[in-house]
């Protein structure tokens, strides 16, 4: 008779304790980029090869000779997918300096096209926009330091991550392994940390994608239609992209961007530029409920309400890792039928 779903053993309180730990420390150390690339290798892999835990007649060597070239793969296209974004950002046409002090210029040249209302929440000179923009980073470098202050660090343990989740991927071909009671429940726990990762992280990436396209329709089709040709547009989809992985706070980023931008041409493109990006947003969070939560069975305001506490107790970065940790927690409670 298999024990009642809501009997706990000593051994599953210690690796929930221990998990919860390594999670905390994942984020007061500031591996989650690590943590981030590891999954994301393991989960790749694990699904590029679904075949080979299916076939246990087959060689154990043989399998992890092609297991560990998949991984090699993957590791190699995700390892050329970052540099060619560092190359991009750092090009003339993604130059990120160069934007800022773009979006700086258009702000200045647009002030006589603005209302007199709006006019108190403009700069009023590029360099005006500059020092609030350096302020504001000297005020938040703590919250900045494990998103990105030190960006060869953050991509030196994306790839060591990447590399461990490259050697861990190598487990599924072998069979038959036997481990004692404790390595066997904190793998339980990893277990579903992958696959909680799993859902929230590829749900993003279709919803980034979605939020893209849409976009794209409106910079690249919509407004030529019209007359409209604006400027850095293949940069705007890329930010709009990039910033759509993280939630809330990437539509903040991408769509600033994009407002200050069309208000190079006019005020009522602008106008309409925010209105059209509210409207998309709108949809997004209906639609954000619907492929996230659905994945982890949570609704819009579960995920809010995690995110929001996660970002007063750790910044920015656990505004990244609270839908992971919290669709962890999620799936964790579920196994037990607490909720």
């Amino acid at each position: 008779m298999s024990p009642h779903p809501h009997s706990v053993s000593r051994i599953e309180i210690a690796t929930w304790i221990l998990t919860g730990l390594a999670l905390v420390c994942v984020l007061k150390l500031h591996l989650l980029p690590a943590l981030l690339g590891g999954l994301l290798v393991y989960e790749l892999v694990r699904g590029l090869a679904p075949f080979i835990r299916s076939r246990p007649s087959e060689a154990e060597l043989a399998k992890v000779i092609v297991i560990a070239l998949i991984a090699v793969l993957v590791v190699t296209a995700l390892t050329g997918l970052i540099f060619g974004l560092l190359a991009f950002f750092r090009s003339e046409a993604g130059n990120l300096s160069s934007l800022l002090k773009w979006l700086a210029q258009i702000l200045d040249d647009s002030r006589g096209r603005l209302p007199e209302w709006a006019l108190p929440y403009v700069p009023d000179t590029a360099d005006e926009l500059g020092n609030a923009v350096s302020g504001w980073l000297r005020k938040n470098a703590g919250a900045l330091q494990g998103l990105g202050q030190n960006v060869v660090r953050a991509i030196v343990h994306i790839l060591i991550g990447m590399v461990i989740g490259g050697l861990l991927s190598l487990r599924e071909a072998k069979s038959n392994i036997v481990h004692r009671p404790l390595a066997a429940a904190l793998g339980e726990r990893a277990e579903r940390l992958s696959t909680s990762f799993r859902r929230v992280v590829f749900a993003q990436f279709r919803i980034a994608t979605i939020n893209t396209f849409f976009t794209g329709l409106y910079l690249g089709v919509a407004l030529p239609l019209v007359g409209v040709e604006l400027p850095l547009i293949k940069t705007m989809l890329l930010v709009t992209f990039v910033a759509g992985l993280l939630p809330v706070l990437g539509n903040l980023i991408s769509n600033t961007v994009i407002v200050i931008v069309s208000l190079s041409h006019s005020v009522v493109i602008a106008a309409s530029s925010l209105v059209y990006l509210m409207v998309i947003h709108k949809l997004e969070y209906f639609l954000n409920a619907r492929i996230i939560g659905s994945r982890i069975q949570a609704r819009a305001w579960e995920l809010l309400i995690a995110m929001l506490v996660m970002e007063a107790a750790f910044g920015l970065v656990g505004l990244i890792a609270a839908p992971i940790y919290y669709a962890y927690l999620k799936n964790e409670l579920a196994a037990r039928e607490l909720v």
